[in-house]
């Protein structure tokens, strides 16, 4: 904002002072002043005007207020959009006193309403109780209305709370919480819903002779008390204590009254915006564990940080499923909006995905039942969410993505990588649009990596998109800690000090160096037909199965019957195929490779003949393997085969 040396005149500034930054004649400029100036402009730049104009104080370099005027003009394009404000600033000090009896009455009118509107504004800006305290304590504002200091109460149960004791030495012990039908100024408008004006000391002394001598030695000389109404109820009280007034003009007393309402809006406002967020704070952390499980054969820690604005709560949420045979389940999602039914329609999916996992379906199928439930939840939310499934016996560790960002995986040596997972609509939309297959991708978590899950919150960065935010994760976790617990909080102090504007989840998993009991875990993959993704992802889980459970000798006998009892469910059955890969523990220890589909035909062993193409498999399953059959399963059936595999260590 570029202004000429008369308008620095008028500010009181040399050039020297003032180098274009409008903040810069701060010095000058009343807060509330600025705040009604800043929203006057504003709503003029919104709704078309093309000038606009207002009387405003400033203090000069000697203490001394002036009345200053401007007025603008706005300059707008062909379209209406404003490009340019040109205009003038004066000093109106001269003209406001010259002015004729009415008008100095008017300006005196339009200033005691500047008070109000700019009280007004700054109490616009209150979001919590302490803001409205802070706002009306501030020194400017006191001066403004006139006020040596101010006491304020709240009505609880009942009672009155002081919550702001006026000036130091002022308190009175024994009044932090009163009675209203007790002999104090507050509980009198309280009960009364009157306005108190006191005049003099003399009549301060003789209505409340218990607290008169308390403060009679801070050179009261009249105060006023107001009740503070809000929906036709009393919210509390507020006390401005003058020390160089006697009475009150009824101008005076409707600019007080008038103020008090203001306040009452404000102070309401606070008191159910504080009710609000304690109260989603509560249901925020009702939904989420209470306690993380131990796992065994895994570190782990997690995190939750709510927005930098404080109320608005989300569905971010993490979650650790102990599952069967050393295998663990952990999901990280967010549930979309930032309001209570964000957060409750996060728990309601927190505990199905739990129940689904606990029941031993695959990761695929337990996105997918999720989707389904959401959708017929009655809400319009979806949810973006991720869910790992690890074996930490073996490693093999099966990931799948609904819409959510791509986990990070932290090397031992502390490299930091990002692990792309093919992904599948977030959770409610899949099942809205009927696209309830989710692809899952199989990875090797070795002893001393971690996983980390986290939710956009911790990436987002104004101005930068989503992979930059990705890459300075990334080296933070690259950089930060070896302790999972410190790394945790390192990271989630980034997000605190630059002020996320959204809620945070972090979800980090590393595996330890266990030993793989004798009998070991249990791997399963569903596989789609026509999905070549899956059957490749099936095969890397049977691979890294035998790797990983000492099976190493007949890996390719296992592999190649495993890979031939998956194509013929895919070839001869109208549905897909579910794997699974398990240890058995006897006299001998057994790996076992079931491949299950909705079939109820039962495969037959056939000679494939000289020229023949197909009609090997069964026989080359029954030349691999130790042992093999078949058994009916409800629905369909289930076609095995074991290999007798050396006894770990």
């Amino acid at each position: 904002m570029r202004m000429g040396g008369s308008a620095l005149g008028v500010f009181d500034l040399r050039r020297d002072e003032y180098t274009g930054r409008p903040e810069e004649l701060a010095v000058r400029v009343h807060p509330a002043e600025a705040v009604r100036l800043d929203t006057l402009v504003s709503e003029a730049l919104k709704n078309g005007s093309s000038t606009y104009g207002a009387y405003f104080r400033i203090r000069r370099r000697d203490g001394v207020l002036r009345w200053t005027h401007t007025q603008g003009c706005i300059h707008r394009d062909v379209t209406g959009r404003p490009r340019r404000i040109t205009g003038i600033v004066r000093d109106a000090t001269q003209e406001l006193a010259e002015a004729a009896d009415r008008l100095v009455q008017d300006a005196h009118r339009r200033r005691r309403t500047s008070i109000v509107e700019g009280t007004t504004a700054a109490l616009a800006h209150a979001r919590t109780v302490k803001d409205v305290i802070d706002a009306l304590n501030d020194s400017q504002s006191l001066e403004s209305l006139g006020a040596a200091s101010l006491v304020m109460g709240l009505v609880e149960a009942g009672r009155i709370h002081l919550v702001a004791d006026g000036p130091e030495g002022s308190f009175v012990p024994g009044t932090r919480y009163t009675r209203i039908d007790e002999q104090y100024p507050m509980s009198e408008v309280v009960r009364t819903l009157v306005p108190r004006f006191i005049e003099s000391p003399e009549e301060f002394a003789a209505s409340y002779p218990v607290l008169w001598p308390h403060i009679s030695r801070l050179g009261i000389t009249s105060a006023a008390y107001m009740p503070l109404i809000a929906q036709a109820r009393p919210v509390g009280a507020l006390g401005l204590l003058y020390s160089d007034r006697d009475g009150f003009t009824p101008d005076e007393r409707n600019v007080l009254i008038a103020l008090g309402s203001s306040i009452a809006q404000s102070l309401q406002r606070a008191m159910l915006f504080e009710q609000d967020k304690d109260l989603a704070e509560g249901l925020q952390q009702a939904m989420l564990p209470r306690r993380i499980p131990s796992v065994p054969g895994a570190q782990i820690a997690v995190r939750y940080r709510s927005a930098r604005l404080g109320r608005d709560i989300g569905g971010d949420w993490y979650d650790v499923i102990p599952l069967p045979n050393g295998r663990v389940g952990a999901v990280i999602g967010d549930v979309q909006g930032h309001d209570t039914h964000a957060a409750a329609v996060m728990g309601q999916l927190r505990i199905v995905l739990r129940a689904y996992a606990a029941e031993g379906h695959t990761p695929a199928t337990v996105m997918a039942r999720a989707s389904v439930f959401l959708d017929e939840l009655d809400t319009d939310r979806f949810a973006t969410c991720t869910y790992a499934e690890a074996d930490l016996t073996t490693g093999v560790m099966q990931v799948v993505r609904a819409g959510h960002l791509d986990p990070l995986l932290r090397h031992a040596d502390g490299a930091c990588r990002r692990l792309p997972v093919a992904g599948g609509m977030p959770l409610g939309l899949s099942a809205e649009f009927g696209q309830l297959e989710y692809p899952v991708t199989t990875v090797e978590l070795d002893p001393g990596q971690t996983l980390v899950l986290c939710t956009d919150g911790l990436v987002e960065l104004p101005g930068t998109d989503l992979d930059d935010g990705m890459r300075m994760l990334s080296a933070l976790i690259r950089t930060g800690p070896q302790d999972l617990q410190q790394l945790a909080d390192t990271l989630c102090e980034v997000v605190d000090e630059r002020g996320g504007e959204d809620d945070v989840a972090l979800l980090l998993l590393r595996r330890g160096g266990v030993d793989v009991p004798q009998t070991g875990g249990r791997l399963q993959q569903h596989v789609a037909q026509n999905d070549p993704e899956a059957l490749s992802s099936a095969r890397h889980m049977v691979r890294a199965a035998v790797r990983a459970w000492g099976a190493r000798e007949r890996a390719d006998e296992i592999e190649l019957a495993a890979d031939e009892l998956m194509t013929n469910a895919l070839l001869h059955t109208d549905g897909g195929a579910v794997v699974t890969a398990r240890v058995l523990a006897g006299a001998q220890r057994r790996l076992r490779i079931e491949v299950e589909d909705r079939s109820s035909a039962l495969p037959r062993r056939r000679e494939a003949g000289e020229a023949g193409v197909s009609g090997r498999g069964l026989m080359l399953v029954d030349r691999l393997a130790d042992v093999w059959g078949v058994e009916s399963r409800g629905s369909g059936k289930c076609v095995w085969c074991e290999f007798v595999v050396p006894d770990r260590l």
